[in-house]
Parts: structure tokens; sequence; C-alpha cells
């Protein structure tokens, strides 16, 4: 009776390591993604901002020309 109790304690005890396993691997791999994530959207954003930067640039460069225009 009392190894009977024993092993499913130790039963017990060994799935409750395996839930916490996967849920240790699981959040894991979601830092994984968000990492790749993070990684994809500043190149992304950094493409963005020198288009960004080159538009501005051209506007202020059309703006300033039409103030010397006089229009």
């Amino acid at each position: 009776m009392q190894d009977q109790r024993i092993e499913n304690l130790a039963a017990i005890a060994i799935n409750i390591t395996k839930v916490f396993l996967i849920i240790y691997l699981g959040f894991e791999e979601v830092f994984k993604i968000i990492k790749s994530l993070q990684k994809f959207l500043d190149a992304e954003l950094d493409i963005s901002r020198k288009w960004a930067s080159q538009n501005y640039s051209i506007l202020k460069k059309r703006q300033a020309e039409r103030k010397v225009a006089g229009v």
C-alpha cells in the first residue's frame, strides 16, 4: 500500500514537471519568435525611416524653391 502511494506521488511529480517543462519551452519559443520579429521589423522600419527622410528632404527642397520663385 505504501509503495503504491509513493509511486502515485512520483507519477504526479513527474507529470507536474512535464507540464512545467512544456510551459517553459513554449515561453522560450515565443520569446525567440518575438526576437526574430523585432529584427525583421527593425529592418523594415529602417527602410521606412530612410524613405521618409528622403521624401521630407525633397519636400523641403521644393518648398524652398517655391519660396525663392515667389509662388
